[in-house]
This record gives C-alpha cells, sequence and structure tokens, in this order.
C-alpha cells in the first residue's frame, strides 16, 4: 500500500467558504474522503498547517518513509526558502499543487520558490489538481528517482 501525504499550507483550512469563485464550493476534508474512496490502496494521510514551521516538520517527518508527498504551500510558495530546502533535504519526491492557475493572477503568484525542489508541479485544475497528483503516485514503480 502507497503512503502518500498533502500537506495543505496558509488559509486552505478555508477551502469551501474561501474565494469560492477561485477556489470552488467544496471543503478539502469533503474532496479527501473521495480520494480516499478511490484510492482505496494508497493510505492517504492529511496535514493543514498555516504556520511554516509546522509544514517543514511535516515535511521531515514524512520525507523518508512515504511514497509521496502532494505539496499546495500556498501563499508560502512564492516565500518561502525554507520549504524549498525542506523538500531538497528529503528522500520522498514532492508534487507541487496549486487550485487555481497562479499564472493567470496576480504578478507576485507567478513564481514559485518551491518548484525546482519539487518533482513537478500540477497547477489550475480546481481540486482535481490533488487527484492529477495522486495518479502520478500512484502509478510510480517505485524505482524512478526524486
Amino acid at each position: 500500500m502507497k503512503k502518500i501525504q498533502i500537506i495543505n499550507g496558509p488559509n486552505l483550512n478555508l477551502l469551501g467558504k474561501r474565494e469560492p469563485s477561485v477556489y470552488g464550493n467544496t471543503s478539502f476534508e469533503s474532496f479527501l474522503e473521495s480520494l480516499q474512496n478511490n484510492y482505496p490502496d494508497c493510505r492517504i494521510s492529511y496535514f493543514q498547517s498555516n504556520i511554516e514551521g509546522e509544514m517543514i516538520n511535516k515535511i521531515h517527518e514524512t520525507g523518508f518513509d512515504f511514497d509521496g508527498i502532494i505539496l499546495n504551500a500556498g501563499a508560502y510558495t512564492h516565500t518561502s526558502i525554507a520549504l524549498h530546502d525542506a523538500i531538497k533535504a528529503i528522500q520522498t519526491p514532492v508534487i507541487e499543487v496549486h487550485i487555481s492557475n497562479v499564472h493567470a493572477r496576480e504578478e507576485s503568484r507567478h513564481h514559485s520558490m518551491i518548484s525546482a525542489a519539487c518533482r513537478g508541479v500540477i497547477l489550475g485544475f480546481g481540486m482535481e489538481s490533488y487527484r492529477l497528483a495522486l495518479d502520478f503516485f500512484n502509478n510510480l514503480s517505485g524505482n524512478e528517482n526524486k
């Protein structure tokens, strides 16, 4: 059974309430339930924090024995060298995800400080961005490098 960690950053605890025109009307908890039902062969763990250091601690905690990390770092994507360094320090591959197409939004969201440390980036597909990342990890044979 593959172990996948989803980590959501600041303000993503408000999904379903926050800017529905950008982020939709679904809470992450209800979306997570559908992911868990649709991927019974994966153990999907979920963590959300508005605090950068807690996100780094979770990356460290899961970064050596999980099969994949799906990371939506929220606004920290655009500012955090510390998250970049945490991703580089671990062995587990990380996919950066975003619900919205950040390149169609404010210019301050166009650059990611973490992309270069990640295996790939999926953005702009709403909550399906997480499912696409999960599909990638679910199909990974285990021999691919970070």
